[in-house]
């Protein structure tokens, strides 16, 4: 760029110089001369300066954008699920949790469970899970129960000799020995009983109570009668009453009177032969606020 601005300076200072001379006193040839000579430097000069750069414009490569990737989506897989086994704790039906017991006392716990899954209960089985069995056997059959049904298990069991408190846990076992979730049990797969063993110099400040209900059936169809014997810890009054499977009210029995602690039995009867399960549950109005047992039978 330099060397064409030097070059273009000289080619000015050259005409100057010829335009100069050309105002100088000469003849009509010499100046002809001279400004055809001036005329041929000039050209000379311009001939050598090299044409303008022209810039060829730069095309610019247009990309094809790549499809757009939909985002993943965190969808979770299926799994398996069965609610072929599963049962529901219903209630306490005997011995509430606390109930106080004195040393080697002998009492039955009731448990109210419930099939709440899609499979017949068959050859199941209650079975010891931990913590105090208070002499129970280490299992007992439950028998054959469909979905929806409810089941009374009882278990015979000893109170400890020894004062304390104490617990054990019961689970139910499929025919197959498969453990099966409670739904309302205690962590969700078992239920137990609870108890305090007092001497009974120490039990006479004990509430009031109804601490045990036992059934002695008799018949079936035609001719059906329950006996409730009931238990208490000591003097007082018990105020009780039936409930029966079809929605009957039967007639409410009398107070039961206890001088002392000790059993004391009201009985009913039902005469039918409709098919199927019957049953009368009985009711401790005062002083447990209470259900207790269950007697049944099965017309054919």
């Amino acid at each position: 760029m330099n060397n064409k601005k030097f070059r273009i300076k000289n080619i000015f200072i050259v005409l100057m110089i010829f335009l100069a001379s050309c105002n100088l006193p000469t003849s009509e040839t010499g100046q002809g001369l001279a400004l055809t000579a001036a005329a041929q430097t000039v050209e000379a000069l311009t001939s050598a300066i090299p044409p303008t750069a022209t810039f060829t414009p730069i095309t610019l490569i247009t990309s094809t954008p790549f499809p757009t990737i939909p985002a993943a989506t965190n969808t979770p897989a299926v799994t398996a699920t069965s609610n072929c086994n599963v049962a529901q704790f219903i209630t306490d039906v005997t011995i509430p949790d606390g109930t106080i017991m004195t040393p080697g006392q002998a009492f039955t716990k009731k448990w109210r469970v419930k099939n709440i899954g899609s499979c017949a209960w068959n050859g199941y089985t209650l079975t010891f899970d931990s913590g105090d069995a208070m002499g129970a056997p280490a299992s007992k059959a439950i028998g054959v129960l469909n979905p929806g049904q409810e089941v009374d298990i009882d278990v015979n069991m000893t109170a400890p000799a020894t004062v304390g408190n104490y617990r054990g846990y019961w689970r139910i076992v499929t025919n197959g020995g498969i453990l099966v979730p409670v739904v309302n049990g205690y962590q969700g797969k078992s239920f137990y009983v609870d108890i305090k063993v007092q001497n009974p110099a120490t039990n006479t400040s004990a509430p009031f109570a109804v601490t045990n209900v036992t059934f002695t059936n008799i018949g079936g169809c035609n001719g059906f009668t329950a006996t409730a014997n009931i238990t208490t810890n000591g003097p007082g009054t018990v105020d009780l009453h039936w409930i029966r499977s079809d929605g009957a009210t039967p007639p409410v029995p009398p107070s039961l009177i206890y001088a002392a602690a000790g059993t004391q039995s009201v009985n009913i009867s039902w005469n039918t032969s409709a098919a199927g399960t019957h049953w009368f549950d009985i009711y401790i109005d005062s002083p447990n606020h209470q259900q207790f047992g269950r007697a049944s039978f099965v017309c054919p």
